[in-house]
């Protein structure tokens, strides 16, 4: 196991008994859970949804999806990765629905992005959000769940219902490709990706 892992699996360690709790019907512990993993749900709605306000409604109805469905949890993987197999599919689902307006909204959001709140973004949010604009959404997702949330590739596989090599191939392309992309500086893209494990 890597010193990345490790936090990430003490914090699983710490949230068992609380789900347990919740599985027993102690609902109010639901908010415990809410409050360990609102702003990572959040975080990685948003860079998928590419909107402060679809990411907060988004995030709220993944909670809730989660705690209707929290009985049929079981450790077959760890509880955050079960929580964002449901942001993934919740967010893809979304994307799906407004997919006639989703290249309407985007072109809105750069042409207006100095008026906005954005602009009060450091630019390492910008590096990102330039990042994540020459990827499709599946690359974004694998990326924010390697990159980002430091998943395993088998724990992106679980989420994404792929093989754990797909997603390792895949990786490695978008890795390969974002690192030759000479606008943004290979070099120091290069520090910024997690090969091993």
């Amino acid at each position: 196991m890597t010193e990345l892992n490790k936090p990430k699996e003490n914090a699983d360690l710490v949230v068992k008994p609380i789900v347990e709790q919740v599985q027993a019907g102690d609902i109010h512990a639901y908010t415990e859970i809410i409050r360990r993993f609102q702003k990572q749900i959040y975080i990685y709605c948003y860079y998928l949804l590419n909107n402060k306000e679809e990411a907060e409604d988004a995030a709220q109805d993944i909670f809730i999806k989660g705690l209707e469905n929290i009985n049929r949890f079981s450790y077959t993987v760890s509880f955050s990765a079960w929580l964002y197999k449901i942001a993934h599919n919740h967010c893809i689902d979304l994307t799906k629905k407004k997919n006639k307006r989703f290249k309407f909204i985007q072109s809105f959001q750069k042409q207006h992005v100095h008026d906005s709140v954005q602009n009060h973004e450091s630019k390492y949010d910008d590096i990102i959000h330039e990042l994540l604009d020459k990827l499709n959404a599946e690359e974004k997702r694998i990326l924010l769940l390697r990159s980002i949330e430091e998943y395993s590739f088998d724990e992106i596989a679980s989420i994404m219902e792929l093989k754990p090599a797909t997603v390792r191939k895949k990786y490695e392309r978008l890795r390969k490709k974002l690192i030759h992309e000479k606008k943004l500086g290979g070099g120091y893209l290069e520090h910024s990706f997690k090969t091993e494990g």
